[in-house]
C-alpha cells in the first residue's frame, strides 16, 4: 500500500494498492484527506488513510481493522 502526494499548487492524492489505483482525491489547502480501499485478502479487508498535511511533510496513517499504523514516508 502507497500513498502518492503531489505537491503541486492543486496536489493530487492517491491511495496504491499492490501498484493499482484504489483512492485519489485533490488536495485542497491544509484539510485533512481520507481516502479509502481494500487490501486483496479472502474476503478482501477495507482500509482508510488518514492525510494530514504539514507544516512540513505530509502524514499518513493506515486504519486496518480498527488498527491505526503510522506511514513512513519515502522520496521518489
Amino acid at each position: 500500500m502507497t500513498v502518492t502526494i503531489d505537491g503541486g499548487h492543486r496536489g493530487a492524492v492517491e491511495l496504491l494498492v499492490d501498484g493499482k489505483e484504489t483512492g485519489r482525491a485533490e488536495a485542497r489547502g491544509s484539510r485533512p484527506l481520507i481516502l479509502t480501499g481494500e487490501l486483496p485478502a479472502d474476503p478482501p479487508l477495507p482500509l482508510s488513510v488518514r492525510i494530514t498535511p504539514g507544516p512540513g511533510a505530509p502524514r499518513c496513517t493506515a486504519v486496518i481493522d480498527g488498527a491505526e499504523t503510522e506511514m513512513s514516508p519515502r522520496a521518489f
